[in-house]
């Protein structure tokens, strides 16, 4: 393979998908080719915005441009929720490795297919779940592993956000267009915290999750939402509003049986509260605060996305993974039996 790759991003309606296009483009083994919008509207709109990341971007016509071009072998799918499933199974048609944004559309059965035919053509599928490479989240991993805090019988995540009710510059977000998916910011974000949850646990026993419209004039927007994830001997929750006051208080805690962690805020990092009962490794008996790097979003996992492609690394979170993490969302948001 090249040295420099290729790629190209299919979709701008992502809340993630300026970023992604500007992490992309900035890594200095990675030539952007172009980016391609069906929506003419929203196209235009985003040329006409005076924002230098897309008036400066090259805006392919057709998505033949994009998928009949051998040079690029990966392709960024940056579309809305709603569409981005449908997308990423014409990227992978098309022969190209996908970077795909959060989450993995609405039907398990159907992301299943497309993993096995990504398989069968020996592509990449990585999902764009941003906590992946955190400082905080790769510590606490790497303690549950190791057995520093003992047997963990209890994680808990809370993630909330604040939406306007509506986004007329991209109507596929904001709370009346995330209401398209039943269980709406549960669904929207739930991904994110579940990633998290399934990688220190494994696969739930059980789901049982409460939504419900709390504050949102569209009433059919779920935006106060809990799960439970039952384990044979541990219990984990997730808990997600839509409408929390500015800065969001997001946290992640982890407790054993010989010790806990507990990370707020998740942004920007800052520290890692490590409690232990007794001392182990480089750490004491008692309360310690850990320094955490403070690593922007996507550029540590892009890069091993990055590597992988060039043959250099193993996939951090192999596609098993990636169908557990949307088995697990489809269960909690109602799209697969608990």
């Amino acid at each position: 393979m090249a040295d420099t790759l290729k790629m190209a991003q299919y979709g701008t309606k992502h809340g993630h998908a300026k970023g992604v296009f500007e992490v992309v483009s900035a890594h200095p083994e990675v030539e952007m080719k172009g980016v391609y919008e069906p929506d003419t509207v929203r196209r235009e709109q985003l040329i006409a915005s005076g924002d230098s990341t897309w008036t400066n971007a090259h805006w392919y016509d057709d998505q033949s441009e994009m998928f009949d071009d051998p040079e690029i072998v990966a392709v960024s799918s940056e579309g809305a929720n709603r569409e981005s499933l449908g997308h990423t199974e014409q990227i992978i048609a098309a022969g190209k490795h996908a970077f795909y944004d959060k989450p993995a559309g609405d039907d398990y059965q159907r992301f299943e297919r497309l993993v096995e035919e990504a398989r069968h053509k020996n592509l990449r599928i990585q999902m764009g779940y941003m906590f992946r490479n955190h400082d905080g989240f790769e510590r606490m991993a790497n303690w549950v592993r190791s057995g520093l805090l003992g047997h963990v019988f209890q994680v808990r995540a809370h993630m909330s956000t604040w939406l306007p009710e509506e986004t007329p510059e991209n109507k596929v977000q904001g709370r009346s267009g995330l209401a398209h998916h039943k269980a709406g910011i549960l669904y929207d974000l739930g991904g994110h915290m579940l990633d998290q949850v399934v990688w220190l646990l494994g696969r739930p026993n059980r789901v049982t999750s409460f939504m419900q419209n709390a504050a949102s004039e569209t009433r059919e927007f779920m935006d106060n939402t809990l799960t439970v994830l039952e384990y044979p001997r541990a219990l984990a929750t997730v808990d997600i509003a839509a409408m929390e006051p500015r800065p969001m208080a997001r946290r992640f805690e982890v407790y054993g049986t010989e010790g806990s962690a507990i990370m707020e805020p998740m942004e920007p990092a800052d520290t890692l509260r490590l409690t232990l009962e007794k001392a182990k490794g480089d750490y004491p008996a008692g309360v310690s605060e850990v320094k955490l790097e403070a690593r922007p979003r996507y550029v540590a996992s892009f890069a091993s996305f990055v590597r992988n492609l060039k043959g250099e690394t193993e996939p951090e979170r192999s596609l098993d993974h990636e169908l557990l993490v949307q088995e697990t969302l489809m269960r909690v948001t109602g799209g697969l039996a608990g």
